[in-house]
């Protein structure tokens, strides 16, 4: 089953001689148990694309569809609840809300999706667990914890509850090695279990865990229809 579609994508920011192609005629789709690697040099268009994706921005011409709905056919409202129950999403700032503690972070998207604050603690406290945070970090704020922690909460966040779409934007950008490699597997096997993955990577190591690699450059996408051993080499083919 189809998860994402994106079809003749395109996301032009400015106008006239200002104007700037983030995204320029993108078709992608990924399917139900597959995680893609997405790739590309710095302002090539990871980001825009995993925004538009992920229904944080409209796009300019061109369709962004999950699950089979036009995300442009939605009210902001249904747009909230879709992104809520179905997309999960690893900002490469973390995005986690200052003033809520670690579980609290966890457990947002349950909670204002109606799941009693004593249930959904629980389901974030296993979610925390499985990232490898310790229990008793649970009711530190995010200014009490490192870099790594903050950001393995995102990740306990993203993937919380029956996600059928995970975006992840350089997920292990503030992790060790170890670390880094545990959140891949974790990314890994939540695709294996059913969701579709994007995981924007600048790292090869980290793409090898993919299914395939889209390359991108200049706003257009380059795309491999296999796992490669080295994604570098679709720079060669974007020349």
């Amino acid at each position: 089953m189809t998860v994402l579609q994106m079809q003749g994508v395109n996301r032009v920011h400015g106008e006239g001689d200002n104007a700037v192609h983030a995204l320029v005629n993108a078709d992608l789709s990924v399917e139900a148990g597959e995680l893609v690697a997405i790739m590309g040099p710095s302002g090539s268009g990871k980001s825009t694309l995993l925004n538009l994706a992920g229904g944080l921005d409209a796009p300019t011409g061109g369709d962004v569809i999950v699950e089979g709905t036009v995300l442009a056919t939605l009210s902001k409202k249904r747009l909230a609840a879709l992104r809520r129950r179905h997309i999960g999403y690893v900002f490469q700032d973390y995005n986690l809300v200052p003033s809520l503690t670690i579980a609290e972070n966890a457990a947002l998207p349950l909670e204002l999706d109606g799941m009693s604050v004593a249930k959904a603690r629980r389901i974030a406290l296993a979610s925390l667990e499985e990232v490898g945070l310790d229990a008793k970090l649970a009711d530190r704020f995010p200014d009490e914890v490192s870099g790594g922690q903050a950001q393995r909460t995102a990740i306990a966040r993203a993937l919380i509850g029956e996600r059928r779409l995970v975006l992840a934007d350089e997920p292990t950008g503030a992790l060790d090695s170890a670390t880094g490699e545990d959140v891949l597997k974790l990314l890994r096997r939540r695709c294996d279990e059913g969701a579709a993955g994007l995981l924007v990577t600048h790292d090869a190591r980290h793409a090898g865990w993919a299914d395939r690699v889209v390359f991108l450059r200049d706003g257009r996408i380059v795309d491999s229809s296999a796992p490669l051993d080295e994604p570098e080499s679709l720079l060669e083919r974007a020349e």
